[in-house]
């Protein structure tokens, strides 16, 4: 299973199985919470949480689920470090004329009037 979807589940449960929060707390969209559901409930072959006007409750099968995903979320080795990105920016390339350096003596180049 992805571990992925294992922790959103166990989030979703941490906020008191109030969607809307626990996609607030991950910081992911609400829909992404609801598929989310939906893929466990679709790979478990049960449903997970009983869905009414009152709230959300876990059922028998997304109770003993829920352990289970507890266990294997601790059981995941930690994600892999991102690599360390250089600082600094692009450089940024010249875009044709540009004024010359002042050098020391010299007057400043002025621009040539265009001929007629």
């Amino acid at each position: 299973m992805n571990i992925t979807l294992l922790q959103r589940f166990v989030a979703l449960e941490a906020e008191g199985l109030h969607a809307p929060r626990a996609a607030k707390a991950l910081g992911i969209p609400l829909a992404s919470m609801y598929s989310t559901i939906d893929k466990l409930e679709a790979e478990v072959g049960h449903p997970l949480v009983k869905r009414d006007k009152s709230g959300w409750t876990l059922t028998e099968p997304g109770s003993l689920f829920l352990e289970e995903a507890k266990r294997e979320i601790a059981a995941a080795p930690p994600p892999a470090a991102k690599p360390a990105v250089p600082a600094g920016g692009k450089a940024k390339a010249s875009k044709g004329k540009g004024r010359a350096p002042i050098v020391k003596g010299q007057p400043k180049p002025y621009k040539k009037r265009q001929g007629r």
